[in-house]
């Protein structure tokens, strides 16, 4: 690759303070989100398509990024849904045969502002002591103050209902409709694995938009619900809580995953918080509380279910706990048929310890 001089970049965060970088490319502008780390050594292109990352700032921790390439495939929505990329090292070239273009074109194709030469260590320390925060990344090195004025204005991430935002507007189908069982899924920020891993156990999926009505879902005549993965707070999400609880006075077969999980809780009194850092990576070790076993698993969020108020009620059964914090990973409803897990078991990318999870569900429908 030929030199070329590249722009000077910043990261602001809301506190003050400030690192430096260089953009990525030719790119310039300002990008504002919450910013928040991965620690995922590979899967970056799975990870910024990821609905349930819209409107943050990502730090990869992999001192390289981009050096294996992009491949059409190898996407969990149909475009970035990250608000901006900072990298320590960024690779603008891949050598990796399965690739079909550069991450540099990817990220240009989604016009999305990327920086590196950032020292990502002392980033990542940094919010692991301060926790995750609002912050602007821009090529605008010149105007602090007017960056400081432009993040102030940017709201906060809790309480804050960004699933209608990634959403599907319309219902659409997934799966063979000639399938033996038929799952009505609530697209929060539904990851395209997700729905791969329901439809190759014989399910035909019917998606719906966030806001549906359970009338809506139960039209479709499903033998199973699922709750999808999202950004954001779950709490403004009523109307997916309302749903749920129509799902369990009528004790139906409901799996959650991540968002769907903490939505799930919300229906049964209990309520989320949002945490220091969040859990983000693919490395995350998780303690099933039924059969003993540990599972290293793929994570990715910034709330969580409150311990205490699970244990505190009678109905609930904590079934998965994380081990570096045990925080609440997964929980079931006792004489109901229903689960969830605050973790991704579609795993992509990242292990497949938690692929069980949908056969679970499967046996569950089977009951």
């Amino acid at each position: 690759m030929k030199y070329q001089k590249r722009q000077k970049a910043i990261i602001l965060l809301a506190d003050g303070t400030i690192f430096y970088g260089k953009a990525v490319g030719n790119k310039q502008g300002t990008s504002f989100g919450e910013v928040c780390f991965n620690t995922g050594m590979t899967g970056y292109q799975e990870i910024f398509t990821d609905p349930s990352y819209y409107g943050q700032l990502m730090v990869a921790t992999n001192a390289h990024i981009g050096n294996y390439g992009t491949n059409i495939d190898e996407v969990e929505s149909n475009s970035v849904k990250i608000a901006g990329l900072i990298v320590k090292n960024f690779s603008y070239d891949y050598s990796r045969d399965a690739a079909d273009d550069s991450l540099e074109n990817f990220l240009d194709k989604n016009n999305l502002l990327a920086i590196s030469d950032v020292d990502t260590r002392a980033l990542v320390s940094y919010i692991r002591d301060h926790g995750a925060m609002n912050a602007v990344i821009s090529t605008e090195v010149d105007n602090i103050e007017g960056l400081k004025k432009q993040l102030a204005e940017v709201p906060n991430m809790e309480g804050l209902e960004l699933a209608s935002k990634v959403s599907t507007k319309e219902p659409y189908y997934f799966g063979d409709e000639n399938a033996t069982y038929k799952v009505a899924a609530l697209d929060l920020g539904i990851k395209k694995n997700i729905l791969r891993n329901i439809a190759k156990r014989d399910a035909y999926i019917k998606v719906f938009p966030y806001n549906a009505k359970f009338e809506d879902l139960e039209a479709f005549k499903p033998d199973g619900y699922f709750l999808s993965n999202g950004p954001g707070d779950p709490e403004p999400l009523v109307g997916a809580q309302n749903v749920a609880k129509e799902i369990l006075k009528r004790d139906l077969p409901l799996f959650g995953i991540c968002l769907g999980h903490q939505v799930i809780a919300l229906a049964n009194g209990v309520s989320t918080y949002k945490m220091h850092n969040g859990h983000r990576g693919i490395n995350h070790p998780v303690k099933n509380m039924i059969t003993g076993k540990g599972e290293i698993t793929s994570q990715n969020h910034g709330f969580a279910v409150n311990r205490e108020e699970t244990e505190a009620n009678s109905e609930l059964e904590i079934t998965h706990v994380h081990l570096n914090d045990n925080t609440v990973a997964g929980l079931a409803i006792k004489n109901k048929n229903c689960f969830s897990v605050q973790y991704h078991p579609e795993a992509s990318p990242g292990p497949h310890d938690a692929s069980y999870l949908f056969d679970q569900f499967i046996k569950n429908i089977k009951k």
